[in-house]
């Protein structure tokens, strides 16, 4: 058996691998974009599909598939139409997808794979031969009927961020929170030092910390609510350039109407078409959540990193569990490497903004982004990612994260920082010089004041009491 068979489009033959769905127009695009190896990710495959779909059942539902025209679809025909775009939105084909993230801007290349691979699968799916030359079932005039890339991919990779961020990032994020929460409530007794400046502060408990990291993720949560939310607009209906030529003036409408249905989530047609076909605003707004969820990511778990330094010369005010050895020339050293991951997920998370920035920014000019295929990777890649992490992070280190109480209250009698509880008794300036006094004897702040008796027993026991200090004075 050969290992290609030949294939045709408006341009001439093209060598395809004998056993591929896809034809011509990928295999073109294959080879003239051998640049990254980087595919289009799944996510976006299956919105394809799934789009696809949508504009199938719109077109039959308008008559279109089986009114006049080239070649009208009979009622089997259009089943099978709609199983194919149905498979593919379900991953059944995405080792179909071979083309480089880097290919044309519009996302031609990626748009005419799809068109192809459905194509090819319904006609199989009706006991036909799906190598034939002309195709009963035509990638163009069946599959791609009344759409241009221009409207259909950025239609695509609004519904796989929306679908990515509501079924994946947000409740990734709950996890999170509801696990610092807990904490937060379970640690709530345990008195510790404040820091500001990284120079010790005054005291508040080691569970109010945390109630300050689970809101940083109540807040990420509606921040991922709201990236979801800035794509709800769909371009599909416009077609080349925002016109709608060549289209229903429903079709629009309808497309977003059964999107809706399938999903769960309430896409609506873009208002202004023209709008809606040349510019990504949406996208770079939705990355622009993301990118502040990233920044909460990574400043969390560098908090839990750095209240986890030591174990002896550092503040280990909180154990984090061991997951591996941390060295190849010192024994017996962890780190806290789930903390670095994370972190680097959020730089490039941050990476990915700025790329997604100069692509909504420039990329499009007139009528047409030419950086969309990039623009739906970036995106993608910054909600999978920082789903994966987080929920690593969860399972394998913020569910296991143990409080050091002992270390935690040792820390408070010697802090410098308790003076400030006395400014009410005896004023700023004084309260300054002893603290400095303090710092330079090595005395508690506790122990000079009754050596000097600043003030009497009892109420020097109740200013400096560090429980009365992690709530607002009466």
């Amino acid at each position: 058996m050969s290992e290609f068979r030949i294939e045709r489009d408006s341009m001439g033959e093209v060598k395809v691998p004998a056993q591929a769905y896809y034809g011509a127009q990928t295999q073109r695009a294959v080879e003239n974009f051998p640049i990254s190896g980087w595919r289009l990710p799944p996510a976006l495959i299956h919105a394809l599909g799934l789009v696809k779909y949508a504009a199938a059942v719109a077109n039959r539902d308008l008559g279109k598939l089986t009114g006049s025209g080239k070649r009208p679809l009979n009622d089997q025909e259009v089943e099978a139409l709609l199983t194919a775009c149905r498979e593919v939105a379900e991953g059944k084909f995405d080792d179909q997808f071979p083309i480089d993230v880097f290919q044309t801007g519009s996302g031609t290349s990626s748009n005419m794979n799809t068109n192809e691979v459905i194509a090819n699968r319904a006609i199989e799916l009706l006991g036909g031969d799906r190598f034939q030359a002309e195709k009963p079932i035509h990638p163009n005039d069946h599959v791609n009927m009344g759409q241009s890339t221009n409207d259909m991919f950025p239609t695509a990779i609004h519904v796989a961020v929306a679908q990515r961020a509501h079924n994946a990032l947000v409740p990734a994020l709950e996890r999170f929170q509801q696990v610092l929460a807990e904490k937060a409530r379970q640690w709530d007794k345990i008195i510790k030092i404040g820091r500001t400046h990284l120079a010790d502060a005054t005291p508040l408990r080691l569970g109010q910390e945390f109630s300050g990291f689970a809101r940083q993720l109540e807040l990420s949560v509606d921040r991922a609510r709201r990236a979801q939310e800035a794509v709800m607009e769909l371009p599909a209906g416009g077609t080349a350039v925002g016109t709608g030529l060549n289209t229903h003036r429903e079709f629009g409408s309808r497309v977003a109407r059964v999107l809706a249905e399938e999903t769960g989530l309430p896409f609506v047609e873009a208002k202004n078409h023209f709008e809606g076909n040349a510019q990504r605003d949406a996208l770079v707004e939705a990355h622009g959540q993301l990118r502040a969820v990233a920044s909460t990511l990574f400043n969390v778990t560098n908090n839990i990193r750095w209240l986890g330094s030591g174990p002896r010369c550092s503040y280990y005010e909180i154990r984090i569990p061991d997951l591996q050895p941390g060295s190849s020339i010192m024994p017996g050293k962890v780190n806290p490497v789930l903390c670095e991951s994370m972190m680097q997920v959020a730089a490039r998370v941050m990476g990915n903004d700025q790329t997604i920035a100069v692509c909504g920014a420039s990329g499009g000019q007139f009528q047409l982004n030419i950086t969309m295929p990039l623009l739906g990777h970036a995106v993608l890649e910054s909600i999978d990612l920082m789903t994966r992490a987080t929920d690593v992070f969860v399972e394998r280190c913020a569910k296991g994260l143990e409080p050091n109480p002992e270390v935690c209250e040792a820390a408070v009698e010697k802090s410098l920082s308790m003076v400030t509880s006395l400014n009410p008794y005896i004023g700023y300036e004084k309260a300054s010089a002893l603290a400095k006094e303090a710092f330079k004897t090595g005395k508690t702040i506790r122990e000079l004041c009754l050596e000097k008796k600043v003030l009497d027993e009892e109420t020097l026991n109740k200013a400096l009491d560090p429980w009365r200090m992690t709530e607002p004075s009466d």
